[in-house]
């Protein structure tokens, strides 16, 4: 289980969909919005702390599924990215990479204004300005090179930016890693995914979705077998490196310390 989707999800953390959960997706948000708002209000109470045992109350569920999609991985979708990586010249490779990251910069420019972060969202627009134009339709990335770094933000980091806990952690059908928060975020991020909006045609749209897909895997098989021979649990590692990084992600790098109470007394054992 080392070398299959789980490791994939571990160093990506928000993996790209495969269609019958976009499907799905859509379904859900189209038809369920004000179910929606309430769950999230009603599972993400405000906090400031962060989960300090991280409970998993959902884990035999959990590694059932981490199974099922290692699996799926295995037969179909690490197979047909190695292919693709194959096949592909490596500047169309990274072009296609590009081009995504640059379709992603409209989703991570509208949770940075949602974030009050005004300077990042002024560098987002620009990236995007830039490597539309000059990057030819991003397939390019020109604006890395004028000190406009790429940025990462999403609507399950914006929902922890206003206070919302992440919630128990969860593996998700096909999607992998998520957290009852960033599962809400996904939904949020859907509304403005210019793959979501931006053609009017169905054929278009999906295989835009199937080469994300593919493009997004292939780029994780070379992070994965850094883990290939590593003694450790998938699921364990996977957990823990997902909610690590997706913390870090929501409080820029600057985790809260604990709030250790080194001058309260120990309590007497009873004689």
């Amino acid at each position: 289980m080392r070398n299959g989707w789980g490791w994939g999800n571990i160093a990506l953390g928000n993996f790209a969909p495969v269609s019958a959960n976009f499907r799905l997706m859509d379904i859900f948000r189209r038809r369920f919005p004000t179910t929606a708002v309430v769950a999230l209000l009603v599972g993400c109470a405000p906090t400031s702390e962060l989960l300090r045992d991280d409970p998993d109350p959902f884990e035999g569920y959990n590694r059932a599924m981490f199974a099922v999609n290692d699996a799926v991985d295995k037969a179909v979708l690490k197979p047909v990215a190695e292919a693709y990586q194959a096949i592909l010249p490596e500047p169309v490779n990274a072009s296609i990479t590009h081009f995504f990251s640059n379709l992603d910069d409209v989703v991570v420019l509208v949770n940075d204004l949602l974030q009050f972060k005004f300077h990042q969202a002024a560098m987002d627009s620009s990236r995007i300005v830039f490597n539309t134009t000059f990057g030819v339709l991003g397939l390019f990335d020109v604006a890395s090179r004028m000190d406009l770094p790429k940025h990462e933000e999403d609507f399950g980091q914006t929902l922890g930016y206003w206070g919302f806990s992440e919630g128990y952690y969860v593996v998700l059908p096909l999607l992998g890693p998520s957290t009852v928060r960033d599962t809400f975020g996904r939904v949020g991020d859907s509304f403005v995914d210019p793959v979501d909006w931006a053609t009017d045609s169905d054929a278009v749209e999906w295989s835009l979705r199937g080469l994300r897909l593919i493009d997004t895997r292939a780029g994780l098989l070379r992070a994965e077998r850094a883990f290939a021979d590593a003694q450790i649990d998938p699921y364990s590692f996977q957990r823990s490196a997902y909610l690590q990084r997706r913390r870090s992600l929501v409080y820029d790098g600057n985790l809260p310390q604990p709030d250790f109470d080194f001058d309260a007394e120990p309590d007497n054992p009873k004689p």
